[in-house]
């Protein structure tokens, strides 16, 4: 096995190259053709499911060995504001010198982070620069995008990678990187990562440092070896033992190194299983928490109030 990032080693280069999203392909690759004629795009769908990926081959196929030059790449999630727009997209938007390319390309991941303020800034930047510059976006969450840019975009909805797909292409690296893995390590894989060939890659990288890529060795690499104790904190919480939840909760959190994203992923499947009386009041409780987490809010004390709450349900 060599060294580096295998899912960087093997990240396509070419649209032809792209897994599964066989009909957004066909019609970029039509696109393409006379670039000239070629809108500003938006790409949605869920994480790795090759958006920037893509983004990054439509660059390279236009401009060619000019691409480097005059592709500007940034994560919007990290450069949110108006400054990130008037500074960096502005001045790219506007330097001097084309060379032998159509237009330059600015692509901005994560397009769906970004203030308000910072895409009525960006719309303006579009219209004065539509002759010399085309603006991929990338977002999973389309509607928060504002309509004056959604309007100006071709839009493409990449959808999830099937399961076949996923362990075909882990098995294609699998092979070249002469790492052993059998038919069940690599669908638990896929079954973990759910569709994100991304993370499922890393996911199989992490395992094969473990020796053969097996379901055993896959649980241990991802930390599903304590999953079925979510399920022990759920049924202990529900008895309104919600200390006792709560030391379980942190043990797992800050001893075995499950996430806090996943631990509530993992409840909510707990609570599916359960067939709980009041599932619905319990979901709501989780949902709840999990918003307040995502805006920002303290994820260790978010998840002991969702205990609380959690333990009063059959009281």
């Amino acid at each position: 096995m060599t060294t580096g990032m295998w899912v960087e080693k093997y990240r396509p280069t070419k649209l032809s190259e792209i897994v599964n999203q066989t009909e957004i392909i066909g019609s970029l690759e039509a696109l393409i053709r006379d670039p000239t004629d070629m809108p500003h795009l938006m790409f949605s769908g869920s994480a790795g499911v090759g958006k920037t990926t893509t983004a990054l081959c439509v660059a390279r196929q236009i401009l060619g060995e000019h691409a480097r030059d005059h592709t500007l790449e940034l994560n919007a999630s990290d450069e949110r504001g108006i400054g990130m727009v008037r500074e960096k997209v502005k001045k790219f938007s506007r330097f001097a010198g084309m060379g032998d390319v159509p237009f330059k390309i600015i692509i901005l991941d994560e397009a769906d982070e970004m203030t308000g303020d910072a895409q009525t800034a960006l719309r303006r930047i579009i219209e004065d620069t539509a002759k010399i510059c085309r603006f991929i976006f990338i977002a999973n969450n389309i509607s928060k995008i504002i309509e004056p840019i959604q309007s100006r975009c071709a839009t493409f909805k990449f959808t999830a990678i099937k399961e076949k797909d996923v362990i075909g292409r882990l098995d294609e690296i699998a092979k070249k990187e002469k790492a052993k893995a059998n038919a069940e390590g690599l669908r638990a894989i896929y079954d973990y990562t759910e569709g994100d060939l991304r993370h499922a890659i890393n996911l199989m990288q992490a395992t094969a440092s473990l020796g053969e890529i097996t379901e055993e060795n896959v649980k241990s690499s991802a930390g599903l070896a304590k999953t079925s104790d979510v399920s022990k904190i759920l049924k202990i919480t529900l008895s309104g033992k919600m200390f006792d939840a709560r030391e379980k909760m942190i043990e797992l959190i800050k001893v075995y190194g499950m996430s806090e994203s996943d631990f509530l992923k993992y409840l909510n499947a707990a609570v599916f299983k359960s067939k709980h009386d009041r599932l619905a009041d319990i979901l709501e409780i989780i949902a709840k928490y999990d918003y307040r987490i995502l805006v920002g809010a303290n994820s260790e004390i978010q998840l002991s109030a969702m205990l609380a709450e959690l333990s009063k349900v059959e009281s």
